[in-house]
């Protein structure tokens, strides 16, 4: 269990002030023992209201990370893990705020619980499955999709707050609801915003830095059982705002490095796993051939819909008798017995390649292969992209961090990485295309195909070796 609730606490009034001193928000909050961060005291804002979106969100349960357990089995927290812990490291970072430039800022209590309820809710938005539900399942089924948790969230949070009757301030929620989308697409121009430094706490869109990715990483980290040499407490020390920006002292650039650094390891050796991905293309495949029937898709525009689905919806598919689900449940079977899409082989795109690269397809496989031998259908075929970066693309996520001097210095700046260390990278993505066979007696032809694509498209064979003999004698 990731988070143990102390039940016995007492509530005072809705109406009380606790805003004057912290033994009395232990007192009377919530106590959650988090396995990352120790004691979490739940500050209800108005109490009740954060009383039942906690009750609201234990009962979505979805796996933080995917379908990672089945290759980590450590790894199954929850959303509703991560999100109380991005509750608690969002009040800690603006009460640090408040502490070291409080009167300065003019950070009050409103902006406190905003922040914290925006960091409990950022997630609340998210689909089956982690990222897997809106990147590579409702592209597949609904044309021209731009869903996206982001959105979603927005409307979760305004059916939480009507569907339970909450009493909290319009401004409040609004402002919540602007934080949640301050790094996505949806976000307010910098113009409309006051105290914009405020929004660069829970979901930075500025550079990247964030409570949430504070948390995600040291806990997934911990729940796979990799070493985690990040410190987010450092920069949760240091940092200042300068012209309404949060910005970090000099010295913590190398931290700041690591951090991203740290997030592209999580994404490598975890989160794209051959593995992992495997069993990823394989949950999409279960899901397009269910979608019809359970009509799964069709739940993302109501919320009062989508906050029933959530990963049981496997073992929908998989206990349900209709004839109209055996595909589907087929290819559970086959994740349960292990039966997995054969990995054949990768290549890492050439450097000089990556501005212009577009998505591999099976197509693209299946029309590499030369005559002789099985032939190969685009059904037999399943491609993942994989993009691995610093949280910015192509670019140094570094480049939109500013820093400061000292503690009495009032001008922030930007460091080149040549100033630093030239041991940093000069690339900050990597793209990587894998290719898997759905048939075990298919490897030899598909891998053979891959290899064919590779040299027609650059000239080499960019994959570092021939795919394993033994792979392609398995039947």
């Amino acid at each position: 269990m990731g988070a143990f609730f102390n039940e016995e606490l007492s509530f005072p009034p809705v109406h009380a002030n606790f805003a004057s001193s912290q033994e009395q928000l232990i007192r009377f909050s919530k106590n959650v023992h988090d396995n990352v961060h120790g004691n979490i005291y739940l500050d209800p804002v108005r109490y009740v209201t954060l009383n039942n979106l906690v009750s609201y969100l234990g009962k979505k349960k979805r796996e933080a990370i995917g379908v990672t357990h089945l290759v980590y089995p450590g790894a199954v927290h929850s959303r509703f893990e991560h999100s109380l812990g991005v509750y608690w490291l969002a009040g800690a970072a603006i009460q640090k705020l408040k502490q070291n430039q409080g009167l300065e800022l003019g950070i009050d209590n409103f902006d406190i619980q905003t922040v914290k309820l925006a960091g409990l809710l950022h997630d609340v938005g998210h689909g089956p499955f982690s990222h897997l539900f809106e990147r590579e399942f409702l592209p597949r089924v609904v044309s021209g999709c731009k869903w996206s948790h982001e959105q979603m969230s927005l409307k979760m949070v305004d059916h939480i707050v009507d569907e339970h009757h909450i009493d909290v301030d319009f401004e409040m929620i609004k402002k919540v609801k602007e934080m949640i989308v301050a790094s996505s697409e949806l976000t307010l121009p910098k113009g409309t915003r006051e105290k914009h430094f405020l929004y660069d706490i829970v979901a930075n869109g500025r550079n990247g830095i964030d409570v949430d990715k504070f948390d995600y990483i040291v806990r997934d980290s911990r729940a796979c059982g990799l070493g985690c040499n990040f410190e987010f407490q450092r920069l949760m020390e240091t940092m200042r705002v300068l012209d309404d920006e949060i910005c970090y002292r000099a010295k913590e650039y190398l931290t700041v490095h690591k951090l991203f650094y740290t997030r592209a390891d999580l994404y490598r050796t975890i989160y794209t796993h051959p593995k992992v991905k495997a069993i990823e293309l394989m949950v999409v495949d279960a899901l397009l051939k269910a979608n019809d029937f359970l009509e799964i898709s069709s739940s993302i525009e109501d919320p009062s819909d989508y906050w029933k689905l959530d990963d049981s919806i496997i073992k929908t598919i998989e206990i349900a008798p209709n004839q109209e689900l055996k595909e589907s449940r087929d290819l559970i079977l086959r994740i349960r017995r292990r039966n997995l899409y054969q990995f054949c082989n990768e290549y890492t795109v050439p450097k000089e390649n990556l501005e212009h690269f577009k998505d591999v397809t099976p197509q693209d496989i299946v029309c590499s292969q030369k005559n002789g031998g099985a032939i190969l259908k685009e059904e037999d075929v399943a491609v993942s992209n994989v993009r691995i970066d610093l949280a910015r693309g192509r670019h140094n996520p570094l480049e939109s961090i500013n820093f400061f001097k000292d503690y009495e210095s009032k001008e922030k700046f930007p460091i080149p990485d040549n100033r630093i260390s030239h041991l940093l990278p000069a690339c900050y993505q990597d793209m990587i295309v894998r290719v898997y066979s759905k048939k075990p007696e298919l490897v030899g032809a598909i891998s053979e195909a891959f290899e064919n694509f590779q040299l027609k498209t650059y000239g080499i064979k960019a994959q570092v070796h021939e795919t394993p003999e033994k792979k392609k004698r398995r039947l």
